[in-house]
């Protein structure tokens, strides 16, 4: 059971219920810390922050399945020997994370990041997180095998609802006091040397004054505050919809900004969003349906907003590398919206999770015509440019394979099959997985934009968290993980790379909180 009275003293509290919490709560126990208090605004039926509400993907440097299978529980021997697992290795995970950053991710944070990922991976799983090869999200079933793609092959047994039922179930081993429904308001420091001594948390209506030696900052990003997006982000970002926890609201970013002077980095304009299913609530996350109102379906098919254009190249990378940043793309659209389509070849690819009748609103049809038609009741303002765009689609992908015959479609490859042929060719390529749009039945749904977590953070020591204050020195006694780390990520980031992060920097601050007070106490 939770604690009911807040200490007044402790060695180290850490802010935020998350993946990122949690690590560095435990990790401060085991590193010696004697009194470790965990304080979260959310009541304990919202417990775990965004955490929750992912997929439970973690994004990490392996040598190949002999790797990664001991540390799962969802495969025996005769799976194993139908999988294909490439290595991911040091190279791979910086090459991608760069990559799609565009090399702005901050050279120190990203070594750590990927340099402890297996080490961070293991220690989850030594805390008793259940792991498992991601076969639904992560691998395509071809010719009775399985194919993993895209370097990300974990996720946590029923995903991050799982993952956050292991860390408080670890964390209560481990002798972490945890308090719900308390609020953290402001950090107190020391006049005279700066140094972080305590934090004022509002429990049932009451101020308390907890003191500590160390504060660690876990309470996420900015996300679910409207105001604060449209201030950063820009213009309609208030009209996201929020894909996870309601309480992310950024009042820890600001605190530490506004008490400590702590220095403000990375990309604040840029977040992750992704295509989210238009009948989900606009302001919080559902956490029964979850990271499943993600609609990642787009690269079987294509996607056109409210005038029946297409906006995106649906298949300019694997799904792993541009999912972050289709949301984005959908809010810029006329009316925020946009309609995901396929045909009869592609239907039966799409995820069950996602795709289900339960979960998604699916738009039938037996002709292009017909499907036109209906996505009119559904918001389609211009449903000839809709058909056009269909049959301007179609006569390009036919055109392409009629010209590259030896191509095969591959979903777990970039396989070359795209929409530019000599013959004919598209203003808006599709790079990839281009199949004609052309056998019924039709399937069309309708999405928006889900915001996921913001990038924009607290500039950090990236070898203990340690926060850096606005005179680039270290703020005493304060550390910072998971999302309000920033310049880790710019405009886009490798799926399952922000769980990894929560734990590494979580670990590493966990441990630097506990070192500091050791190095505190009286002998």
């Amino acid at each position: 059971m939770s604690q009911q009275h807040l200490p007044s003293n402790c060695d180290v509290v850490v802010i935020g219920s998350g993946n990122a919490g949690f690590s560095a709560a435990m990790t401060a126990r085991q590193n010696g810390a004697k009194n470790v208090v965990l304080v979260d605004k959310c009541p304990e039926g919202w417990a775990g922050g965004n955490s929750y509400f992912t997929a439970g993907a973690f994004r990490t440097v392996h040598a190949g399945l002999q790797d990664l299978q001991p540390l799962v529980n969802n495969i025996d021997a005769n799976t194993a020997g139908i999988i294909d697992l490439d290595p991911y290795t040091h190279d791979d995970f910086q090459n991608d994370l760069m990559r799609v950053t565009a090399g702005r991710s901050d050279v120190e944070l990203a070594r750590i990041l990927i340099q402890d990922s297996k080490d961070a991976i293991r220690w989850l799983a030594g805390q008793g997180v259940r792991f498992q090869l991601s076969f639904n999200r992560q691998a395509y079933k071809a010719n009775g095998r399985y194919k993993f793609w895209g370097g990300l092959a974990l996720k946590t047994e029923d995903g991050g609802k799982g993952l956050i039922e292991d860390l408080i179930r670890a964390a209560h081993k481990h002798g972490v006091k945890i308090f719900w429904s308390a609020t953290a308001k402001s950090l107190l420091s020391d006049p005279e040397t700066g140094a972080v001594r305590g934090v004022v948390v509002e429990q049932n209506g009451k101020q308390h004054v907890v003191e500590a030696k160390a504060i660690i900052l876990a309470a996420g990003g900015f996300e679910a505050n409207p105001r604060l997006r449209s201030a950063y982000l820009g213009n309609n970002w208030d009209l996201a919809y929020v894909r996870g926890t309601p309480y992310n609201t950024g009042d820890c970013l600001e605190m530490a900004i506004r008490d400590v002077s702590a220095k403000q980095a990375g990309n604040w304009s840029g977040c992750h969003a992704v295509a989210w299913d238009a009948n989900a609530a606009p302001n919080t996350g559902n956490r029964d349906i979850s990271n499943q109102f993600t609609k990642s379906g787009y690269p079987l098919g294509i996607m056109v907003n409210n005038r029946g254009e297409r906006f995106v190249d649906e298949g300019v990378d694997l799904r792993n590398f541009t999912y972050a940043t289709f949301g984005k793309a959908i809010l810029a659209q006329p009316d925020g919206m946009a309609f995901q389509i396929w045909d009869t070849k592609t239907i039966p690819w799409l995820r069950s999770e996602e795709y289900r009748d339960s979960i998604a609103h699916k738009i039938h049809a037996n002709s292009i015509i017909e499907l036109a038609d209906k996505c009119v009741a559904e918001g389609l303002q211009c449903r000839q440019q809709f058909i056009d765009t269909l049959t301007e689609f179609n006569q390009s992908a036919h055109a392409h394979r009629r010209e590259n015959p030896a191509l095969t479609w591959d979903p777990a490859i970039l396989d070359g099959v795209s929409t530019q042929a000599k013959a004919h060719s598209l203003r808006l390529p599709k790079t990839n997985w281009a199949l004609p749009i052309d056998e019924a039945p039709f399937l069309a749904v309708k999405v928006v934009c889900g915001i996921t977590f913001t990038f924009g953070g607290l500039a950090v020591n990236p070898e203990t968290a340690a926060v850096i204050s606005t005179n680039n020195g270290e703020i005493p006694g304060l550390f910072c993980a998971g999302e309000m780390v920033g310049g880790l990520f710019y405009g886009n980031y490798p799926g399952g790379s922000g769980l990894t992060s929560g734990a590494v920097f979580g670990r590493r601050a966990g441990r630097a909180a506990a070192d500091l007070v050791a190095s505190t106490s009286t002998p």
